[in-house]
């Protein structure tokens, strides 16, 4: 039996460069982990079962599609129980299905005794998910293409965020296909580039005043959600530095000094769903 804790991200910056010709769009983005976790608890069986409360078939949820992918891949015959303890909210923009997805596949390439290397592994999960290959390198990485290109970095410093979600949740395809009709796409990749390598500089060096965080999918969400654009600005009154929709939303993050000044701000969002976190930094505790 292995228990294993699938951790939550956020993004500290995503340009949106192009669409592609598969349908995905490249994108560049600087996402993070933070604290806020899963847990899954993996138990050898005949056959494939997972215990959750989500209200996802089994065969739509990314941990079946992660074991299956597995057993097509090796060929193996094996099943596996999953118990699934959700704590990262759906829909929200966190990264928690494919968090789920890349956590089932390093848990079973070690209880099925696979040996595969994490570049294999990333090919499998690239091959379920945009999102999933950035959680075999975490805490901090730069992402590109669809999301299947990742560069790890390294960072000693922590910060503390508020998490505020509304009771509703946004479609990542919704949110790429508005950005389509009502943004221009971002094609300076040099210029992009070098922001993410300053905004990288910035977190490790702890230099909070001279952060610029960035989501070129908020201006359609923005439109569409206005409740989101409320509780950015009511962060930011509530007294974070900065403020941001992570991924394509629903889930806002207000950046703040400490963990005190975070907690007092949860007063002014009753009715929400918040969470205060902690980025995550190396070596991952």
């Amino acid at each position: 039996m292995l228990t294993c804790k699938a951790f939550a991200k956020i993004n500290w910056a995503i340009s949106v460069l192009k669409k592609r010709d598969d349908g995905y769009h490249d994108i560049i983005s600087l996402m993070q982990a933070i604290d806020l976790h899963d847990t899954l608890i993996f138990k050898s069986s005949q056959k494939i079962e997972i215990e959750t409360d989500l209200p996802i078939k089994k065969e739509n949820n990314l941990v079946y599609k992660a074991i299956k992918a597995l057993q097509n891949y090796t060929g193996i015959k094996k099943g596996v129980t999953v118990i699934l303890k959700k704590e990262i909210p759906l829909g929200a923009g966190l990264g928690g299905g494919s968090s789920d997805a890349a956590t089932t596949l390093k848990a079973l390439n070690e209880l099925w005794q696979l040996n595969l290397d994490i570049k294999t592994l990333h090919e499998i999960g690239a091959s379920i998910g945009s999102d999933i290959p950035f959680f075999f390198y975490l805490p901090i990485c730069i992402v590109e293409g669809r999301g299947d290109v990742v560069k790890p970095l390294k960072i000693s410093k922590s910060y503390t965020l508020l998490l505020v979600k509304p009771d509703f949740s946004i479609s990542t395809e919704w949110a790429y296909k508005t950005l389509d009709l009502k943004t221009e796409l971002t094609t300076e990749y040099e210029k992009i580039n070098n922001n993410i390598w300053q905004l990288y500089n910035h977190l490790c060096s702890g230099d909070v005043d001279n952060f610029y965080l960035w989501n070129d999918l908020e201006k359609s969400v923005l439109e569409k959600y206005p409740e989101i654009d409320k509780i950015k600005r009511k962060l930011i009154e509530a007294g974070a530095k900065s403020s941001l929709l992570s991924g394509s939303g629903s889930t806002v993050f207000g950046l703040f000094n400490n963990k005190t000044d975070a907690q007092k701000a949860l007063k002014f969002f009753e009715g929400y769903w918040c969470k205060v976190v902690q980025t995550l930094v190396e070596p991952l505790k």
